[in-house]
């Protein structure tokens, strides 16, 4: 199969929208599975009689392996090329998905998921940076942007969705089969319709110490914050990796300044703006778990929400982000420039954050939980849009893949800070809260019981809920102080942005 294209990179590839149909299915794919598996693991865990202490290993493995390889995964996209490294990746996404849903035993579940992480690392790198080299002209990247982040930001309520359906009507082992004809259908079209740019290669030799360093770093950075959930912030086993994290990733910032053919080449990070866009989608992510996590126990364990019913209740959510992404994004990423609309968006986002923060045993749906969410789409929406665009605008095409791994794993380690810190404070606050409200009318009637228990959940799920707004106010904050490009399009955008701001020599795939 072709794998690259020739034609000058100043003419736009005829055939870029139709590509752009199978990057958004394999990104879907990816986000859904994020969360699909998550609605699905109560039964999954009864079927196949996984014990309490083993069940967060089927999150766990999944998020060691993709996080700590997806630097791994883009560095292997500029060398192999993203078309073929796309297809690969499908393809063995496919067959771990496969060989989850057949899984026997624990063990099998288990290496099926790591399996799943692994070649996801490759496939979601090599989505974004494919998006970024195919898409040239200012206005059409806007747009595809615009789709790719409504994918990315309501992928994973759309899974909360498609988990409950598939587990309530179906049955757990779906959640993992539902992501082969989806590969299938992304692989083919891929094969048939997708051209890579012939100069985007970066054919320099693998950064092996890079790779081992940086794999070793991120795995013990995620595998600390997950001990920290179930043993404590200041457990012994907690503190040693997260000091082992510590000393590999500094190990590893010293090994890329002095390699010819980095890994992470450090340009690609210390650009203020790329590096700001990495840092405030990573704060966000964190915000975000705060209320896919907590809203989901909220409803379905306090609201009596069936998990189908759950899902739906996420649907607005979805729309914002749909909304938000391309309507509003899209449409102005040309006219303003990205932290105009990155700043509003987090804040956007925490106003919805803000009204969540007032859910109590009876709350009603449509009067707080429906427009708190419908903030939280739109704004996150409008964000997410132009950080994923500007996360590789002007970049060199040969660190195309690498910088859009960056940006994935700005989320997964976001994602995995934000369910261990935010479930740590929640069980926190829920502990003091019932030490401080127990009474002994609670031990002998079951109704004073229960809402003594749900009492103290709410309390627990409102505190997290305050940080996630904390964070997200954060995060506009940064966006809003370290992002200062133009308007992409414009006469200079860029300039202002330090030592790697956009120079047009340096961007042969980009039209300005």
């Amino acid at each position: 199969m072709p794998e690259t294209d020739a034609r000058p990179a100043t003419l736009p590839d005829p055939r870029r929208w139709k590509a752009l149909i199978f990057i958004g299915l394999a990104q879907l794919m990816v986000v859904l599975d994020a969360t699909i598996v998550n609605i699905a693991l109560p039964s999954a865990q009864k079927d196949l009689g996984i014990s309490d202490g083993n069940r967060q290993w089927v999150i766990t493995a999944y998020a060691l392996a993709f996080g700590g390889l997806l630097l791994f995964g883009g560095r292997i996209a500029d060398l192999w090329g993203r078309k073929r490294t796309f297809v690969v990746g499908l393809t063995g996404f496919a067959l771990a998905s496969a060989l989850g849903g057949a899984a026997a035993n624990t063990a099998m579940l288990l290496g099926a998921r790591a399996l799943q992480g692994v070649f996801g690392a490759l496939l979601a790198p090599a989505a974004l940076s494919l998006l970024a080299v195919t898409f040239t002209e200012a206005k059409e990247r806007a747009k595809a942007f615009g789709i790719y982040g409504a994918i990315a930001g309501g992928g994973g309520a759309i899974g909360l969705i498609l988990g409950g359906l598939l587990t309530e009507y179906m049955n757990w082992r779906w959640t993992f089969f539902v992501n082969i004809p989806f590969a299938i259908v992304a692989a083919t079209g891929a094969v048939m319709v997708i051209r890579e740019p012939a100069e985007g290669r970066n054919r320099n030799k693998l950064d092996i110490p890079g790779v081992v360093l940086v794999t070793t770093g991120l795995v013990s950075l995620v595998y600390g914050f997950t001990r920290a959930e179930s043993s404590g912030w200041t457990a012994g086993s907690t503190l040693a990796l997260f000091a082992a994290a510590v000393v590999l990733l500094t190990a590893f910032v010293l090994v890329e300044r002095g390699v010819k053919a980095p890994l992470l080449p450090l340009r690609v990070v210390l650009d203020r703006n790329r590096g700001g866009v990495y840092m405030s989608l990573g704060m966000a992510v964190i915000g975000m778990f705060g209320l896919f996590l907590f809203l989901t126990y909220y409803l379905q364990i306090v609201r009596g929400y069936s998990p189908v019913l759950t899902g739906v209740a996420f649907l607005p959510m979805v729309a914002g982000m749909i909304t938000g992404s391309t309507q509003i994004g899209a449409r102005l990423m040309t006219r303003v420039p990205a932290r105009y609309l990155m700043a509003p968006g987090f804040l956007t986002a925490s106003a919805g954050m803000f009204l969540l923060t007032h859910i109590g045993l009876d709350t009603s749906y449509p009067a707080l939980i429906l427009p708190g969410l419908v903030l939280m789409g739109l704004g996150m929406g409008t964000a997410f849009m132009p950080a994923m665009s500007l996360a590789t605008h002007g970049v060199q095409p040969r660190d195309a893949g690498v910088a859009s791994a960056m940006v994935n794993t700005s989320q997964q380690v976001g994602g995995a800070i934000g369910t261990a810190l935010l479930n740590t404070i929640a069980a926190s606050a829920t502990t003091s809260w019932l030490a401080s409200h127990h009474t002994a009318a609670a031990l002998t009637s079951p109704e004073a019981a229960k809402a003594l228990q749900f009492g103290g959940m709410v309390h627990g799920f409102t505190t997290a809920i305050w940080v996630s707004f904390g964070i997200l106010v954060a995060a506009a904050a940064v966006a809003f102080t370290f992002i200062n490009a133009g308007r992409p399009g414009a006469a200079g955008a860029g300039a202002g942005a330090g030592s790697g701001s956009v120079k047009n020599d340096e961007v042969p795939v980009l039209v300005h």
